[in-house]
């Protein structure tokens, strides 16, 4: 396989009709008995749908949707971290389904949408509460609505990716627009499932469904889901979690916080004491046993992940000193201590546990964006937590513009540590030593001499190769020992042949520069090799020019307006689950008519109801 042209673009559609089609045809007949299940006429449903009832104790509209989308997710998320330590260690694939790890990524995220459809197809006695009315006058539940939407917009990410790898190539990172919709929406459909249950719940006739496994998998418990929504928001971690990175070292304590402070703020106030330890807990075992399988079983690099379990003590710790019931105050203490108390200790942890250990330079400014996302999530995950709590639970006053000013300054923060910095005024002189057939000892001297003394990360990562050359995964990060003003060795012998990438990579806080040390040609860009001669003199460019070289073609203002579109999709989409919280909140409080979603007049009937 290695010897085959990998594309570096878009894919033969003769690759992905078969696929298409089948597809297709099983959503046409699945629209097919959804409308015959409406019309009365499948009495065998029925039957299934009274049995899904009596056995987990909710509706079958929220039993039967949970299984499926719990399902979904936990083969999607399996199939997410498989693919990303695929392609980190091997690179491209030949084909859409050239690694077998896109499948479970696919039919997960069809089951998402399947979840969807199934919570509106068998919900046909809906009396109000939250639910809302589709264009044709159906009615159904919140939480219906959104699964569909989450499972849709991450469904729809599949195809739109190929035209995104068709128009500027494949710009092989975690972060690209187009992975992000896929992964926020696989992500975000834990918590429009959790709404989805919550609702079933209120909506129940107070059974408590029977104790067998499969009653438990329909009716997941609160715990469950809140483990599940904690590893949904630690998905975009994930190059860090594998050592690399593409963007700025400040993100990791921003993007821990930012996750800890809306994921087990949410668990406990809604599930209550001891909430965020079981969210915490169940997050650990479930990354744990998949980095198992991936790394031990499969041979692949493994993805590492961060403890929460410090920050969940914290959490509890913040119910002693402010009343969970308080819900927005809790949140501002809990985050507060989440972005200083817990990401200390991370930082702690990092020196042990991570691929690439926190450095000193990322302070103080990681501290201060960490704590600023620790807090704004904190609130969101207050909010997060009022909207699913039960009908009877006590709600305090909320501020007005709490949820808004807190989104913004979680925006904000991440806008903040975006922008990439390098230094091409950076050079560096490499001498090669042989130390095997495919492996050199490298000696580098830097100019100037001090850009290496307060880094980030100072390395050379070896990636996407045979591991044959290294006996190993096709991952290695091969760590620089200073010996002299300037001087650097590796510490190990690297890769220089064959296909994989060796790059010296230097990054502060918020720069990240690299230098070539082997590239082998690739006829699927094309790109000309670049050897590992035995001297050589280059110059540092921006790190991403070389990890992403297959990032080629299209204009910079088509891929602007792109990035603008799928930006204005995502804030649409991010809104609307915010609004379906809102309602979901509201509606255990005072009645509300069912709210019509009609697009055409989608924005006036918002502005009525949540003015």
């Amino acid at each position: 396989m290695a010897s085959q042209v990998k594309p570096a673009r878009g894919v033969d559609l003769a690759q992905v009709l078969p696929v298409t089609a089948a597809l297709i045809v099983l959503a046409v007949v699945i629209l097919a008995l959804c409308v015959q299940y409406r019309r009365g006429k499948l009495p065998l449903l029925d039957r299934v749908t009274t049995w899904a009832q009596a056995e987990s104790g909710l509706p079958a509209w929220a039993s039967i949707p949970a299984i499926v989308s719990s399902l979904s997710l936990l083969t999607a998320g399996f199939g997410f971290y498989w693919d990303v330590a695929v392609h980190i260690d091997n690179g491209r694939d030949n084909s859409p389904f050239g690694t077998p790890a896109h499948w479970p990524i696919l039919i997960g995220l069809c089951g998402l949408a399947l979840a969807g459809v199934l919570a509106i197809a068998l919900d046909r006695n809906t009396d109000g509460g939250a639910a809302v009315t589709l264009p044709g006058g159906l009615q159904c539940s919140l939480g219906a609505v959104l699964v569909l939407l989450c499972g849709s917009v991450s469904l729809a990410g599949f195809p739109l990716d190929d035209m995104w790898h068709a128009t500027f190539g494949q710009d092989v990172t975690l972060w690209s627009p187009t992975h992000i919709q896929m992964i926020g929406g696989a992500s975000l459909t834990t918590l429009a499932t959790w709404v989805l249950i919550e609702e079933g719940r209120r909506r129940s006739d107070g059974a408590r469904g029977r104790g067998t496994l499969v009653a438990r998998l329909m009716r997941p418990s609160s715990a469950s889901m809140a483990f599940a929504f904690l590893i949904g928001l630690s998905t975009l971690q994930d190059e860090f979690d594998m050592g690399v990175p593409q963007f700025n070292a400040i993100y990791h304590p921003l993007l821990i916080a930012l996750a800890a402070g809306i994921g087990l703020v949410a668990a406990r106030i809604k599930i209550g004491r001891f909430g965020a330890l079981q969210a915490a807990a169940g997050f650990l075992v479930v990354r744990g046993l998949w980095a198992l399988v991936i790394s031990q079983g499969f041979g692949l690099s493994m993805p590492h992940m961060p403890l929460d379990l410090v920050e969940a003590l914290l959490v509890e710790g913040a119910a002693l000193l402010v009343d969970p019931r308080n819900q927005v105050r809790f949140g501002l203490v809990a985050g507060s201590l989440i972005g200083t108390v817990g990401v200390g200790f991370e930082y702690l942890y990092s020196q042990v546990a991570f691929v690439l250990p926190w450095q000193p330079v990322l302070f103080p400014e990681a501290y201060v964006l960490a704590f600023v996302a620790a807090v704004s999530g904190g609130v969101l995950g207050a909010m997060v937590g009022r909207a699913l709590l039960a009908e009877k639970a006590e709600r305090t006053t909320t501020p007005r513009f709490a949820a808004g000013l807190a989104f913004a300054a979680a925006l904000a923060v991440v806008a903040v540590a975006l922008p990439i910095g390098s230094n091409s005024s950076y050079s560096a002189d490499v001498v090669t030593t042989a130390a095997g057939p495919s492996t050199a000892d490298l000696r580098i001297t830097l100019h100037p001499a001090s850009i290496a003394d307060d880094v980030a990360w100072f390395n050379v990562t070896s990636w996407q190769g045979s591991r044959q050359l290294i006996g190993g995964t096709g991952l290695q990060i091969t760590p620089l020992r200073k010996v002299g003003k300037g001087v650097y060795e590796t510490v190990h012998a690297v890769p220089v042949a064959g296909d994989y990438k060796s790059v010296l990579r230097l990054a502060t806080s918020a720069s990240q520069q690299a230098i070539p040390v082997y590239m082998p040609e690739d006829k699927g860009i094309p790109a000309k090799g670049i050897p590992a001669s035995p001297r050589f003199t280059r110059s540092f460019v921006q790190d991403q020019e070389i990890l992403q070289r297959e990032a080629v073609g299209g204009s910079d203002t088509l891929k602007h307006t792109a990035y603008a579109v799928l930006g204005l999709l995502a804030l649409l989409w991010i809104g609307t689950l915010s609004l379906g919280l809102r309602r979901l909140d509201r509606s255990a409080t005072q009645p509300l008519s069912p709210l019509l979603l009609d697009l055409t007049r989608l924005g006036r009937t918002q502005e009525r109801t949540y003015a």
